[in-house]
C-alpha cells in the first residue's frame, strides 16, 4: 500500500461504506479531526512498516499490544510499505514540532507520520483509541477488528504535561510505578513527577548515605486517619517495618521504561522542610539534632491555623547555617543527577517551618553575616545554594512557589500550587521573570475527594471532574509565554494502595491531559468531553485500570433559608434523572423525581436517600444522609 496526497479510496465495491464518526472519541482531543466514509478492516498477517530503526522499538510495542487480543499475527517489516505505515518525516514538518503527528486511515490502510519517535508513539496511542475496547484486553476477543476512516493532525499546546505521584506517604512498588507511567502515557502526558522523599519516608537509595533507606525508608505501622491526633507517634522500641525504597538499579529500570513511553521523570527531593525521614537517619542535619526523631507514622506533629500559617512541633527542616548540610546535599544530588537523565530536579521548598531556625544561634549568626533581617530570606539563601549545587550537576531546578518568597533566582522554574494566593503569587512570578508550571490546588490536586462526601475518602476539600476540566493554565495575572505547561498531583496521605491511586487519578487525569494538549478553549465544551469520558471508562476497565464513577453521583447542596434546611440536587452528566426518598425506602424510578429544591423537616425526619438514574436504570452510587448529618448542615 502507498499513500499519496489526495489519495482516492477505491475499494468501495469490496468493503461496505459506514460513517464511523460517532466512534471517534479521542482524549485528549486532537487539533483537527476529519471523519471520512468507511472503515479499515484488519486481516490476519497484516504488515506494520516502519521507516527507520529509530522507531522499531515503538513499532514492536504496538505489534505486541495489537496481537495479544486480536490473534491476527501482525508482523513488522522495515520500509514504507504495509497495511500500517509508521514514517518519520524527512525533512521535518515544522508544524508538528517534536511531539505532533498526522494519522490517516482509509479503507486500504493506515499511515502515521511524525518528526520523532515520540510523535509516532502518540499517533499509535490515538490509533489504539480508534480500535474497539477489546484492544485493551489480555485475552483473545472474537470480534471484527476495524477502525473508522479519518484524517487527524495533532500537536500539543504545552510542552510540559505532568502527573505527580507521592510515594513517600505510602510506598508503591517499582511495578506499580511503571504501571502508573504506562497509564498516563496513554493520554499523552510527557512528565512524571516522582515525589520521593518527605517526612514519612525516604524512597531512593543513596549509596553515600545508606541510613537514608535503612532507617529513613521505614516507619512503624499505623491505621486510622492520616494526620489525626488519635494516630499515635512512634513509641520507644517499636519496630519500624512499614515502607520500602527503590534501589538505584530499580530507578534506572523505571527511567528506561518511562523513556520508552515518551515520559521524562522529574525526581523530587523535598527540602529544606518535609525532611523528617532524612533527619531520623542523620539527626545532625537539623538545628535541634534530636536523636529521638523518628520517621513520621502519619501522626499529627504540626498545628495549622486558619490564616494559612502553621507550627511544627517536631523539627523537620535542614539547618541552613551548617556547611555539612550542603556537603550532604552535594553528594545526594550527585547520585540523583546520574540516575535521572532529564534536565530537571525538583527541590521542594514548600511549607518549611522556620521556628527552629529563629531559635538557632548558627542561623542567627548567618543572618547577621548575610545582613538579612527576615527569616524567609534565609530560605532564599539556602535554595540558591541548592540551585548552584544542582547547576554544577548539569541540571535545572524546579521548586514549589514558596521558593520565590525568599528571593530564589529565576534560573529556577516555579511550580505554582497555592491557588488561593494567585493574585499575590502570580504577579510576583511575572515581575521576577520566572517560568511556571501550573498546578493549582482548586483544579489539580487529586487527593481531594471527587464525589459525594458521604462515600468518598474523608479529605478537607472537593475536586469533581468538571472542576478539573475547568483548569486554566494561563490565568489573567500572567502571560502565556511564561507558562511551560501544567501538572496534576496525587498526594497519598489517604491513598494506601495502588488501586486507590488509580481511582483517584482517573478520569480526572483525562481532564488535565486535554487542557494541556488540546487547543485553547477546547475545555469549554463539557458535554462533548463527558461523552468521551463515558466512552473511555469501559476501555480503561478492560485494561485493568480502576476508574472512579463519581461523575454519576448527584451533587448535593444544602441551604439554610429562614431557619429551614433546603436541598438542591444537580448532576455532572447530561441525560440523568435524580430520585430521592425521605421515608426509609430505597429510591427508584417511582420515587420522588427531583425537579426543584425541596425542604427537609428536621424533627422526626428519616434518612435522605438519593440516586441518579439513566434509561430507567440506576447509575452511580446510592447516597444516604442520616438525621445527624442533616442537622449538622444547619449549624
Amino acid at each position: 500500500m502507498k499513500f499519496y496526497s489526495g489519495l482516492t479510496i477505491f475499494i468501495l465495491s469490496v468493503i461496505p461504506v459506514f460513517c464511523w464518526s460517532q466512534e471517534i472519541q479521542i482524549i485528549p482531543k486532537p487539533v483537527s479531526i476529519e471523519p471520512q466514509n468507511g472503515q479499515f478492516i484488519f486481516k490476519k498477517g497484516i504488515k506494520i512498516g516502519y521507516s527507520n530503526d529509530s522507531i522499531r522499538e515503538i513499532a514492536t510495542w504496538f505489534m505486541t499490544k495489537f496481537n495479544r487480543p486480536t490473534s491476527l499475527e501482525a508482523n513488522l517489516q522495515k520500509g514504507n510499505s504495509g497495511e500500517i505505515i509508521l514514517d518519520v518525516n524527512s525533512p521535518k514538518n515544522p508544524e508538528l514540532a517534536n511531539e505532533g503527528y498526522e494519522l490517516e486511515v482509509n479503507t486500504s490502510g493506515i499511515l502515521i507520520k511524525a518528526n520523532s519517535k515520540t510523535g509516532i508513539f502518540y499517533g499509535l496511542q490515538t490509533l489504539t483509541q480508534l480500535l474497539p475496547p477489546g484492544i485493551e484486553s489480555n485475552s483473545n476477543q472474537q470480534i471484527e477488528w476495524s477502525v473508522p476512516c479519518v484524517k487527524i493532525k495533532d500537536f500539543p499546546r504545552f510542552s510540559y504535561r505532568g502527573m505527580m505521584l507521592d510515594v513517600s506517604r505510602h510506598f508503591f512498588t517499582k511495578e506499580e510505578v511503571k504501571k502508573y507511567i504506562e497509564e498516563i502515557s496513554r493520554y499523552k502526558f510527557n512528565r512524571f513527577h516522582w515525589h520521593l522523599t518527605d517526612d514519612n519516608g525516604w524512597r531512593i537509595e543513596i549509596k553515600s548515605f545508606p541510613r537514608l533507606t535503612s532507617v529513613g525508608a521505614w516507619r512503624v505501622p499505623r491505621t486510622g486517619t492520616f494526620g489525626s491526633a488519635d494516630r499515635k507517634a512512634p513509641q520507644k522500641g517499636e519496630k519500624a517495618n512499614y515502607g520500602g525504597f527503590y534501589t538505584q538499579q530499580e530507578i534506572r529500570e523505571v527511567v528506561e521504561f518511562a523513556k520508552g513511553k515518551g515520559i521524562e521523570i522529574i525526581p523530587e527531593i523535598d527540602i529544606p522542610g518535609h525532611c523528617m525521614a532524612a533527619i531520623a537517619a542523620y539527626p545532625e542535619l537539623s538545628c535541634t539534632k534530636d536523636t529521638n526523631t523518628r520517621v513520621n507514622a502519619g501522626n499529627k506533629f504540626s498545628d495549622w491555623f486558619g490564616n494559612g500559617t502553621f507550627k511544627m512541633n517536631v523539627d523537620n527542616s535542614l539547618n541552613p547555617s551548617d556547611e555539612k548540610v550542603y556537603q550532604f546535599l552535594d553528594k545526594v544530588f550527585e547520585e540523583i543527577a546520574l540516575l535521572f537523565p532529564g534536565k530537571y530536579i525538583h527541590v521542594g521548598g514548600d511549607e518549611c517551618y522556620k521556628g527552629f531556625w529563629e531559635k538557632d544561634q548558627g542561623c542567627k549568626d548567618l543572618m547577621e553575616k548575610l545582613k538579612i533581617r527576615h527569616i524567609e530570606d534565609l530560605q532564599g539563601y539556602f535554595m540558591n545554594r541548592v540551585k548552584d549545587i544542582i547547576k554544577s550537576k548539569g541540571k535545572k531546578v524546579i521548586g514549589w512557589d514558596e521558593v520565590m518568597e525568599g528571593g530564589m533566582s529565576n534560573a529556577a522554574t516555579i511550580m505554582f500550587w497555592r491557588g488561593w494566593q494567585a493574585k499575590d503569587i502570580l504577579p510576583m512570578a511575572k515581575k521576577g521573570g520566572y517560568k511556571l508550571i501550573m498546578t493549582p490546588t482548586n483544579t489539580n490536586y487529586f487527593d481531594y475527594y471527587q464525589g459525594d462526601q458521604t462515600i468518598e475518602p474523608p479529605v478537607y476539600a472537593s475536586l469533581r471532574l468538571k472542576n478539573a476540566y475547568s483548569f486554566n493554565p494561563v490565568p489573567p495575572e500572567i502571560d502565556e509565554k511564561m507558562v511551560l505547561g501544567g501538572q496534576s498531583n496525587l498526594w497519598t496521605e489517604k491513598v494506601e494502595n495502588f488501586r486507590h491511586a488509580e481511582y483517584m487519578t482517573f478520569p480526572r487525569a483525562w481532564a488535565t491531559s486535554e487542557v494541556l494538549w488540546s487547543p485553547k478553549g477546547t475545555n469549554s465544551d463539557w458535554n462533548d468531553f463527558i461523552k468521551r469520558v463515558e466512552f473511555h471508562m469501559p476501555r480503561a476497565e478492560m485494561a485493568g485500570i480502576k476508574v472512579a464513577k463519581s461523575i454519576y453521583d448527584p451533587i448535593v447542596e444544602f441551604k439554610k433559608i429562614k431557619g429551614e434546611l433546603w436541598v438542591e440536587l444537580n448532576s455532572e452528566v447530561p441525560g440523568t434523572e435524580i430520585y430521592y426518598t425521605l421515608d426509609e425506602s430505597m429510591p427508584d424510578q417511582k420515587s420522588n423525581k427531583y425537579s426543584t429544591a425541596f425542604f427537609i423537616p428536621l424533627e422526626g425526619t428519616p434518612n435522605l436517600r438519593i440516586r441518579a438514574f439513566r434509561n430507567q436504570k440506576p447509575i452511580g452510587n446510592l447516597l444516604t444522609y442520616n438525621v445527624e448529618l442533616l442537622k449538622s448542615k444547619m449549624k
